[in-house]
């Protein structure tokens, strides 16, 4: 679930489970944290336009990716992937330093990442941004729940790839955090609070992960709060940089138009530009918190309902069946049950989605949807509903094929293109999943039943277990419309912000 990217140059408010995004994250959505890694398109040259017919019923093309993977010297794991295609390499360090290891000083993992390009000896944040678009390479940087990332996209060119290099490694290994721009930084972020007392969803979001995480690192925002943002200082930033950005605590990601050689070179010389320190453990085991429900009283003609409970970690080994099952239950956009029953049927809602989001520890499963605050109560109980029912049913073979049928066709575009490519092997590396998971996840998919599906489900989902957060007015409740084709009252418009 990601909180902030690329913070100086906009205001972003926190969508719940954006991670879904599959998380996204992860492999998020780094999405959040992390998404779900798929294999690439094989290139092709047709000559000219292929008919639909002659597509249809065909497998999906991908080509098989050869991951190759070592050690620096210093510690920092290297994931590579040789691509000649395009004159240009995407490079992306991924270090276990998010907001879970901010300790007590909420929002230090954040501030810390956005002010590398902030300052390096001799150039400040101008000068930075203009030798990068000088050499035609582009930096990006982000920080979330679990991880921090920094990335570069560069020509392959030797001239431009060591200027470029010679740039990136200043950002990520000898950062200066000037004062003003760390004041700068935090005004901004101090303005975002502000925006967030004006958002029924970002408040139903801080306080969902407050009660689903309790005492545990996940609980606060990676944002931090009005309270711990002005307290950080200058000094806290270089020591968590110290310990955070260690060489032995980041996954090297390469993808592009290298040899192995040359990929060894950037390697060792970007591992050994970062602090010397091994990698840092990860958070505890949160606790399954009590169910219940928690109101927030807001102003508003709609209602943020917001449920959840502890999920899995990106390398549990049902992650596969749970994809693919929650596609059904409520990730897969139109055709799910969720969007099927509460707004194609009723008219209640824009749009509700459902996820897992998996992590380091144990990450959440979400439900969220905005709805009419006078059905609020029995749209929650609607749901509510939905999921019991799917739990102890299962999924329909009907239902099996056509999550599996979509799935086909839709996972290759995610490793389209090498800037997906390095992501994947980002998240591998970080979340310590097998070399060839862009390879067997499909098929690991394609072999379930339904059975194994609902089973999957059941072991990792509570229907009594949820958390849950509503953001809205107290007002007289109606009774829900029945289940139509042509609900008498459609969805109200894009929900409010």
């Amino acid at each position: 679930m990601s909180e902030r990217n690329g913070l100086r140059y906009a205001l972003v408010g926190l969508i719940v489970i954006a991670l879904i995004a599959g998380l996204v994250l992860f492999v998020s959505r780094p999405a959040a944290d992390t998404g779900v890694a798929k294999p690439a398109i094989e290139p092709s040259a047709p000559t000219g336009l292929q008919s639909l017919a002659e597509a249809a019923g065909k497998a999906p093309g991908h080509r098989k990716l050869n991951i190759q993977q070592w050690k620096t010297a210093e510690g920092a794991r290297v994931l590579f992937v040789e691509a000649h295609e395009l004159p240009m390499f995407d490079l992306r360090l991924t270090f276990a330093a998010g907001s879970s290891q901010d300790g007590d000083a909420y929002g230090l993992a954040m501030l810390t990442n956005a002010m590398l390009n902030e300052g390096v000896p001799g150039k400040d944040t101008s000068a930075i941004a203009a030798g990068f678009d000088d050499l035609g390479a582009n930096f990006g940087n982000g920080s979330y729940r679990d991880m921090a990332v920094a990335s570069l996209r560069s020509l392959s060119e030797p001239a431009k790839r060591d200027a470029a290099l010679a740039l990136f490694d200043q950002v990520i290994g000898q950062p200066t955090f000037p004062e003003d721009a760390l004041v700068r930084i935090k005004n901004q972020v101090m303005a975002g609070f502000e925006y967030q007392k004006q958002n029924p969803g970002k408040l139903a979001g801080l306080e969902l992960f407050k009660r689903l995480y309790g005492d545990h690192p996940y609980a606060h925002s990676s944002d931090g709060n009005e309270k711990s943002i002005p307290k950080i200082t200058t000094a806290q930033l270089r020591a968590f940089h110290q310990k955070g950005y260690a060489a032995g605590n980041v996954v090297i990601a390469l993808v592009g138009d290298l040899t192995r050689e040359q990929a060894e070179g950037i390697a060792n010389r970007v591992s050994q530009s970062l602090p010397k320190g091994p990698a840092l453990p990860a958070p505890a085991e949160p606790q399954t918190p009590k169910a219940g429900l928690t109101h927030i009283e807001f102003p508003s003609k709609q209602t943020q309902l917001t449920l959840a409970q502890l999920g899995i970690t990106r390398n549990d080994p049902d992650y596969a069946a749970l994809y693919l099952g929650n596609q059904i239950l409520g990730g897969g956009g139109f055709g799910t049950r969720l969007m099927d029953q509460v707004r194609e049927k009723r008219g209640l809602t824009y749009g509700v989605y459902s996820g897992f989001t998996g992590m380091q520890s144990r990450g959440p499963f979400t439900i969220g949807l905005q709805t009419r605050a006078e059905m609020s109560e029995g749209t929650l109980k609607l749901v509510q509903d939905i999921v019991r029912d799917y739990l102890d049913k299962g999924p329909t073979q009907k239902e099996l094929d056509d999550a599996k049928r979509e799935l086909a066709g839709s996972f290759p575009l995610s490793t389209a293109s090498n800037a997906d490519i390095v992501g994947q092997l980002g998240a591998i590396g970080f979340y310590d999943l097998p070399l060839d998971y862009l390879e067997t996840f499909l098929s690991q998919v394609q072999g379930l039943s339904a059975e194994q599906v609902k089973q999957a489900m059941r072991r990792h989902l509570d229907p009594d277990g949820f958390v849950i957060v509503t953001a809205g007015p107290t007002v007289p409740q109606k009774p829900l419309p029945p289940p139509t084709d042509k609900p008498a009252e459609q969805p109200a418009g894009v929900p409010e912000h």
